[in-house]
């Protein structure tokens, strides 16, 4: 019986040692604040953005009589919380109107890297990629962490 006490007695001192020693550290996702897209990739994405988006929202990416604003308050809200795979997907998709689904992946990411600059976020050293499962564990944060 005395055994039985001591050997659990060591137990419970050995899982507070184990389990008191480990450190639950929550890492915050990674987001457009962590500079996600390239300047050189920005500036590609410009030259895609005029030539198929800005007809519709605007030289200014503050929207249209149609088109929604793509920076701004009601961007960040509409858009806060979700992964920046939606973002592309919704893009990639649906856009531009006169032609549903006739970017690339890649330009996709263009535009998508030139919205970002826009609206204020920085820029990396790596282009954003245009894997939507690696843009699915970026999340889109509007208020800057």
């Amino acid at each position: 019986m005395q055994t039985n006490r001591v050997r659990a007695s060591l137990f419970g001192v050995a899982a507070i040692a184990i389990f008191g020693s480990l450190s639950v550290v929550a890492e915050a996702p990674k987001s457009q604040w962590d500079g996600v897209y390239s300047d050189a990739q920005m500036k590609r994405g410009e030259t895609m953005y005029v030539e198929h988006c800005g007809i519709c929202h605007g030289g200014d990416l503050l929207g249209g009589e149609m088109a929604p604003a793509l920076i701004g308050g009601a961007f960040q809200a509409n858009w806060n919380e979700q992964s920046l795979g939606d973002l592309f997907e919704r893009i990639r998709i649906s856009m531009p109107l006169t032609a549903p689904g006739s970017l690339s992946r890649a330009e996709t990411a263009e535009i998508l890297a030139y919205l970002l600059a826009k609206g204020g976020y920085p820029a990396g050293a790596e282009d954003l990629p245009a894997q939507v499962e690696t843009l699915n564990s970026i999340k889109f944060i509007a208020a800057k962490p």
